[in-house]
């Protein structure tokens, strides 16, 4: 239970906001394919989300955050491209369903500043350059993501101007 506990908390190193967005703020219009359909369903999401993850674990702003740093160690990187995958299959309306514990909850312990969730969506936007992902997916996802930072970044106040 632990080892799951802590693979949770890792979500944060890369996508993990995706899971706490209803799938049907994704979608749009019921006239329009689900975002999920639009990326080209699991496996183009399985290639990005692996490319991602590779991406940060090599950030230096976030490896510079010891808490991040320990949880990287816990987690085995193929588990948490396994879990992120599946979060962001449900959050863009696809058939999967993440089981995880919330984004506020995994993210408490591990201190994340505004300057390393901006060092995470710039890796993300570069990820999703890299595939070629369209201008109107890639803000798709950034909303969705960018919906979950009150529950994952610390205030300077509250670390103590860190």
């Amino acid at each position: 239970m632990t080892h799951v506990r802590h693979m949770t908390v890792a979500l944060v190193l890369a996508l993990a906001p995706v899971a706490a967005i209803p799938v049907a703020a994704t979608q749009g219009t019921a006239a329009a394919k689900p975002l999920y359909d639009r990326l080209g369903g699991l496996y183009p999401i399985a290639s990005v989300v692996d490319a991602f993850i590779e991406r940060l674990l090599v950030n230096d702003v976030l490896n510079a955050n010891p808490a991040i740093r320990a949880a990287r160690e816990r987690v085995p990187k193929a588990e948490l491209k396994v879990h992120l995958t599946t979060q962001v299959c449900q959050a863009t309306g696809g058939p999967c369903r993440y089981v995880g514990r919330s984004m506020k909850e995994s993210h408490a312990r591990l201190n994340i500043t505004e300057k390393e969730w901006t060092a995470m969506v710039v890796d993300f936007r570069k990820t999703l350059d890299a595939f070629k992902v369209p201008a109107a997916e890639q803000e798709e996802l950034v909303k969705i993501v960018e919906g979950t930072r009150g529950d994952i970044v610390v205030s300077a106040k509250a670390l103590g101007q860190r």
